[in-house]
């Protein structure tokens, strides 16, 4: 699938809050689209939550990311959360 679309980041974050992000991003894209383990998948959560602490910012960011590409963070974060371990794969 050719992706169209851009990313929801801040241009105010250093280099490394936008990879941290970006990478997190891709990992939710890499669970629509294929698979990835939930443990590496949980560990980008996390080191994006560094960067997006606050829930309305995480929020915000997710509604962006959802509009433009059709994937939802929230449901990917659920979905990992309640595995906790194993292969996350999910359907739009």
């Amino acid at each position: 699938m050719t992706k169209q679309y851009t990313y929801p980041i801040d241009l105010s974050w250093s280099t490394d809050d936008m990879t941290a992000v970006l990478h997190f991003l891709t990992m939710v894209e890499d669970a629509y689209e294929d698979q990835i383990k939930v443990t590496d998948f949980l560990n980008s959560y996390a080191t994006f939550k560094t960067v997006v602490r606050s829930k309305s910012e995480e929020k915000r960011l997710g509604r962006e990311f959802e509009q433009v590409s059709g994937y939802s963070i929230y449901r990917a974060v659920k979905v990992a959360q309640e595995k906790g371990t194993g292969v996350l794969r999910l359907e739009r």
